[in-house]
C-alpha cells in the first residue's frame, strides 16, 4: 500500500499529464457530446483562473507581505529575460528573415519572456525552496513584461496589439488581478480571520499542489487542442519543439546556477524554468503569429518533464 502511495505521489504530475491527454481525445471521440464542445471551453476559461486563484490563496496564507522583496538574484534573472527578449525581437524586427525561421525566433521570445508560472510557488515548496522568494520574483517579472512586452511586440506586429498603452493595459489585466486578488484576500484572512487562516495553515499544506494536479490535467488538455487543431508543416513544428525543450533546459540551468550562488539553488531553478505557459499561448494569440502558440504548449510538457523528475529525486533523497 506504501509502494502504491509512493508511485502515485512520484509520478503524480506525469499521471495528470497524460490523463489531461486521454480526456480531450476522449470527449471529442464521443458523438453525443459534439454539441457541448463550446460550453466546455467555456467552463475550463472560467475554472483555470479559479483553479489559480484558489493555489495562490492558499499559498499566500503561508506568505506574509513583509517576506516579499527582492532580492540581489532577482536582478540577475530579470536581466537575463528581458534581455534575451529584446535581443531577439530586434532580430525579428530587423533582420530579413523567412517565414519558417521568423516563427521559430518569436517561438523562443515567447519561451523567454514568458512570466514566471503562478504555480510555481507550489512546486519551489514541495521541493524545499523558498515561496516567499518565488512569489516576489513572479511579481516582478510580471511587472516588468508588461511594462516592456507592449513596446517590442508592437515593433514587430504594429497592427496586432494596437498602441502601447492599449497592450499595456491588456497585458496588466491579464496577469495581476490573479496575482493580487488572493494576496489581497490572503492578508484580510491574516487578519481579520485568524481562525480560519489557522486552519488553511494546519490542513492545508498539501491542497495547492493537488489543485495544480487539476489545473496541470485541463492545461495538457487545452495543449493537445492547441497541437491537433495547427496545420503546421511537420519539420517547423519540430523545431518549434526543439527550440522550447533548449529555452527550458537553459532557464532552469541559468536560474539554478544564479540561485547556487546565493544559496537558492532550487528557487532560481523554478523562478527562471517554470513557466505561466498559458499566459504564453494566449500571448501568441493576441501580438505574434498564431502558430508559435505551440511553443507554449510544447514547453508546458518539457518544464513538467523537469518538475517530475525534480520532485522524484526530492522524494528519494530525504
Amino acid at each position: 500500500m506504501i509502494s502504491i502511495r509512493q508511485t502515485l505521489r512520484d509520478w503524480s504530475l506525469p499521471i495528470a499529464m497524460i490523463a489531461g491527454v486521454l480526456i480531450y481525445f476522449a470527449y471529442i471521440n464521443i458523438p453525443f457530446l459534439d454539441s457541448t464542445h463550446a460550453a466546455a471551453r467555456s467552463t475550463v476559461a472560467v475554472v483555470q483562473p479559479l483553479l489559480i486563484f484558489s493555489m495562490l490563496f492558499i499559498t499566500f496564507c503561508k506568505v506574509r507581505i513583509g517576506e516579499l522583496r527582492i532580492r540581489r538574484w532577482h536582478v540577475w534573472l530579470l536581466a537575463f529575460q528581458i534581455l534575451s527578449f529584446i535581443l531577439l525581437s530586434l532580430a525579428v524586427a530587423f533582420l530579413p528573415l523567412t517565414a519558417a525561421v521568423r516563427v521559430i525566433l518569436e517561438s523562443a521570445m515567447l519561451c523567454l519572456l514568458c512570466p514566471t508560472a503562478t504555480a510555481a510557488a507550489v512546486i519551489t515548496a514541495k521541493l524545499g525552496g523558498s515561496a516567499a522568494s518565488l512569489i516576489s520574483y513572479t511579481m516582478a517579472i510580471n511587472i516588468l513584461v508588461a511594462v516592456v512586452a507592449p513596446f517590442f511586440l508592437t515593433l514587430i506586429h504594429p497592427t496586432a496589439g494596437g498602441s502601447f498603452l492599449a497592450s499595456f493595459l491588456l497585458i496588466s489585466g491579464r496577469v495581476f488581478p490573479l496575482l493580487l486578488a488572493p494576496l489581497l484576500l490572503a492578508e484580510l484572512v491574516r487578519r481579520f480571520l485568524p481562525s480560519l487562516h489557522a486552519l488553511i495553515l494546519q490542513r492545508g499544506r498539501n491542497w495547492p499542489f493537488y489543485l495544480w494536479l487539476v489545473a496541470l490535467m485541463l492545461a495538457i488538455a487545452v495543449t493537445t487542442r492547441a497541437i491537433v487543431h495547427t496545420h503546421l508543416p511537420m519539420y517547423v513544428m519540430g523545431a518549434i519543439a526543439i527550440v522550447s525543450f533548449v529555452c527550458c533546459v537553459l532557464q532552469f540551468a541559468v536560474g539554478r546556477m544564479v540561485g547556487h550562488y546565493y544559496g537558492e539553488t532550487v528557487t532560481g531553478g523554478q523562478a527562471l524554468g517554470q513557466k505561466n505557459t498559458v499566459f504564453a499561448i494566449w500571448l501568441a494569440y493576441t501580438f505574434l503569429t498564431p502558430v508559435t502558440a505551440i511553443a507554449g504548449g510544447f514547453y508546458s510538457l518539457w518544464h513538467n518533464i523537469v518538475n517530475t523528475w525534480q520532485l522524484y529525486r526530492c522524494n528519494h533523497t530525504r
